[in-house]
């Protein structure tokens, strides 16, 4: 099985919402409820964001066999905004390829630090790759509370 990395294209935003969406149901159902998810998937319908992420990120995408498997973004060098593995591909080192790619990115950009907001359920992996947390956070989207924390790594 080999995994290539890329960056993500504009016409594959279906695609990468699809696998979004998939992960958080089926991967995330551990650490929220079906409430705190149905609204965590909502955003797949702000479609500025979308299209943000990957005209305006450091936006890569993982494959097998041409199929997208995973994805993850930079923001300005320094901000893990999105890193996720299809459900179906999970524990197989694709968030590992993922996150070394854009740690390569922030140090080539002379960065010093990384952040992100990490779920419940990205936490133990953010800190096995030396994240430390900052704080503890709780969101409220359409008035309903989702946990996440605020993480950082220093190099």
């Amino acid at each position: 099985m080999e995994i290539s990395i890329r960056k993500g294209i504009l016409s594959e935003l279906p695609q990468i919402k699809e696998l979004f969406a998939g992960t958080i149901t089926s991967i995330c159902q551990i650490d929220y409820n079906t409430e705190q998810i149905e609204v965590w998937k909502s955003s797949i319908n702000n479609v500025d964001r979308w299209n943000n992420l990957i005209i305006n990120q450091y936006f890569i995408v993982a494959e097998i066999d041409k199929e997208i498997v995973g994805f993850a973004s930079l923001d300005h060098g320094n901000y893990i905004d999105m890193l996720y593995v299809h459900k179906d591909f999970q524990r197989q080192g694709i968030a590992q390829r993922l996150y070394d790619h854009l740690e390569h990115k922030s140090k080539y950009l002379n960065i010093e630090t990384l952040t992100a907001d990490v779920s419940k359920t990205a936490k133990p992996f953010f800190e096995r790759n030396g994240f430390t947390t900052i704080a503890r956070q709780v969101q409220v989207r359409s008035a309903v509370e989702i946990v996440n924390y605020k993480m950082q790594k220093t190099f």
